[in-house]
């Protein structure tokens, strides 16, 4: 994969994150529901079918095992801390009576909250991994034992069968070292049937229809706003941009925290725009740098280490 590619791909993963900061946005998901409801038929699937792309299976097992392991050590960190608070915050995932055991059960098994991404990419790279790990087996084999595994796992509720097949999309396109460019097209013309797809949206639509429509075209077109943004010179935008996409998991794994507080400020702006608009910039800056910011004070205080396994986040 060349710079290039890897900087098209950053920026996809910056729109991404800023749509998943926008809809948890209590107000925003609220005023808006279609909206939220299109956007998550796409958003978090892209993510994976990056992830999977993204996904070295060439790596020995002694060092597969150690990139799991921080995986699950900020997973497990941050989903503790999701659960206790639904356990006393009114949130819409409130837990009443939390026991033990349901505390447990939601950790290890059934995540609750934004966290669950985290826990279905360990299981997706685990199950792909230990079978690519298998002598002699073939592509075909491979992708068939990994899609009945993880369908497996979906009747455990352990993952989204649909979910675990973007990522096996995105592993599949880097197994055959299908370039990204040459399978997800960059063409302007598919914004037409994403509109289409957007405006078109109601809730009882066929969302796995409109997920693998969405997901396809949205891997389509941004790099082409990518690009148009380096042709016409907005070099600060696009790097920017690439400089968000290249810590989406901070920004993932922090932002929560800072659209809770965004319920503080939320009447005062809403008050002067009841469209939510300006409340969605203000709460993007804010859960964007505090994420950010978040990440220099865990390298500053040499935490991240022990968090994520690396001495610096921010670079």
């Amino acid at each position: 994969m060349n710079n290039k590619r890897i900087e098209e791909i950053d920026f996809i993963k910056c729109v991404l994150i800023l749509l998943m900061v926008t809809f948890h946005l209590v107000y925003i998901g609220n005023t808006y529901p279609l909206a939220k409801s299109f956007v998550y038929t796409f958003h978090m699937p892209c993510f994976l079918v990056l992830s999977g792309y993204l996904f070295n299976q060439h790596k020995p097992p002694r060092a597969f095992g150690k990139s799991m392991f921080w995986l699950a050590v900020p997973y497990l960190l941050m989903e503790s801390g999701y659960i206790l608070m639904a356990s006393f915050l009114p949130i819409r995932e409130h837990i009443d009576n939390l026991t033990p055991g349901t505390f447990a059960d939601l950790l290890l098994l059934h995540p609750i909250g934004p966290y669950w991404y985290l826990h279905t990419l360990i299981l997706c790279s685990t199950v792909y991994f230990a079978l690519s790990r298998w002598p002699r087996i073939g592509l075909t084999a491979l992708f068939v034992l990994a899609g009945v595994l993880l369908y497996a796992l979906s009747q455990c509720h352990l993952v989204v069968f649909s979910n675990a097949l973007y990522f096996l999309l995105g592993a599949f396109l880097r197994k055959r070292e299908t370039a990204f460019s040459s399978f997800f097209l960059p063409s302007p013309w598919l914004f037409l049937p994403f509109a289409i797809a957007s405006l078109s949206f109601s809730e009882t639509a066929d969302k796995t229809a409109v997920s693998a429509i969405a997901v396809y075209c949205a891997l389509c077109t941004l790099p082409v706003v990518y690009k148009f943004l380096v042709k016409c010179g907005k070099g600060r935008i696009s790097r920017g941009a690439n400089f968000i996409g290249r810590h989406t998991l901070l920004i993932f794994l922090f932002s929560p925290i800072f659209t809770i507080l965004a319920k503080s400020y939320q009447p005062q702006l809403v008050g002067l725009d009841p469209s939510g608009m300006l409340f969605l910039l203000v709460s993007l800056a804010f859960a964007v740098t505090g994420s950010l910011l978040i990440g220099i004070l865990l390298d500053r205080l040499r935490l991240s280490r022990f968090i994520f396994g690396k001495r610096q986040m921010i670079g």
